[in-house]
């Protein structure tokens, strides 16, 4: 059909060329908005909720960890998620029209010994003196933080896991781990100001063989058969002391691990006068009915430090448990500026 011949048909029908086109125009306004809105209430938080997990993980705290989307939470079948040690709670940031998310387990952890664990020798710290307080670390997909000072009892910490989350960065993943110890304090009506985001990781430490007269970068920590005695043997310590200073040494299964707690906050306190003398001035810390036998507390300028020796599997390198601990107290003491231990 001609031009013409369209326009008198369209004519014939009381439609204009121009009713047509503003016709036409408002169905594909109409499938436009219909579409945009989809995508803006897919792809945005739009009209979402500001917080999670009992308003702990916050909208923006988590966009900026994980990317923009929209955000929800589960609570992984807990009645109260993230209110008390052990509670977790998962938060999702959806990606996309098609299901595509990306989410945090984010939990609360309580200690009553120094966890190691959590600042293994590969880990990359953030210390409470460079970083207006906060303190924690990052080891692979896994970050930590403790609450703020005064808010509670010590041994407090904001966890989080983003092993499905995707490819996030360390300082993310730290700046959301502080984010979420605020949260935390906010919820347990903690009034002490809020925790600021980290601003530098340290590196994580490096495998080298184990110095048998410097075992862990500590002069006077050392091996009683010498080098040939650590052949083989390596070792591999943390790059900074606070929050926490730890060292790892092993061939195998894991022979010794050491560590130094600097931080007050990583633990529940122990009164040195209620607990059990070990070395010195050192007292063995409390469990939750008996003393450790790997930990001890010595107060140094006021505040507590603990130090931390634990010997697995196969003995031989270092088979005097009691010359092992004053050799680390008199090492160790002296390297985070807490001497003399002993006498």
């Amino acid at each position: 059909m001609t031009t013409g011949k369209l326009d008198q048909a369209l004519t014939r029908r009381g439609l204009t060329t121009r009713r047509l086109r503003l016709r036409a125009a408002a169905v594909i306004g109409a499938v436009t908005a219909g579409v945009s809105g989809v995508l803006l209430y897919s792809l945005t938080n739009v009209l979402g909720p500001d917080t999670v997990c009992n308003g702990v993980v916050s909208a923006d705290a988590l966009h900026d960890a994980l990317g923009p989307g929209r955000i929800s939470e589960q609570d992984n079948d807990e009645p109260a998620p993230l209110h008390d040690s052990g509670s977790s709670c998962t938060a999702v940031v959806s990606t996309g029209v098609f299901g595509g998310h990306r989410s945090v387990l984010v939990g609360v952890r309580s200690d009553r010994d120094t966890a190691v664990s959590e600042a293994e020798a590969g880990a990359r710290l953030f210390a409470a003196s460079a970083n207006g307080g906060s303190a924690g670390g990052v080891t692979g997909p896994v970050a930590w933080a403790l609450l703020p000072e005064g808010c509670g009892t010590g041994g407090v910490r904001a966890r989080v896991d983003a092993t499905k989350g995707g490819s996030v960065g360390d300082g993310d993943l730290a700046r959301f781990a502080v984010a979420a110890a605020n949260g935390l304090a906010t919820q347990r009506n903690c009034t002490t100001p809020k925790l600021p985001a980290p601003g530098h990781l340290s590196a994580p430490g490096a495998k080298q063989d184990l110095d048998s007269g410097n075992v862990c970068g500590l002069p006077g920590l050392t091996v009683p058969g010498g080098a040939s005695a650590a052949r083989g043997y390596r070792q591999r310590a943390t790059t900074a002391s606070d929050p926490i200073w730890s060292c790892e040494v092993g061939m195998g299964s894991t022979a010794a691990t050491f560590a130094i707690g600097t931080e007050p906050r990583l633990r529940a306190p122990d009164a040195d006068k209620d607990t059990p003398e070990a070395f010195g001035r050192a007292h063995w810390t409390m469990g939750l009915s008996f003393p450790n036998n790997d930990e001890v507390v010595v107060t140094c300028r006021g505040r507590p430090t603990y130090l931390k020796l634990r010997l697995l599997g196969d003995r031989t390198l270092f088979p005097d448990d009691g010359e092992l601990w004053r050799q680390f107290l008199t090492a160790g003491g002296k390297a985070v500026g807490c001497e003399p231990i002993l006498p």
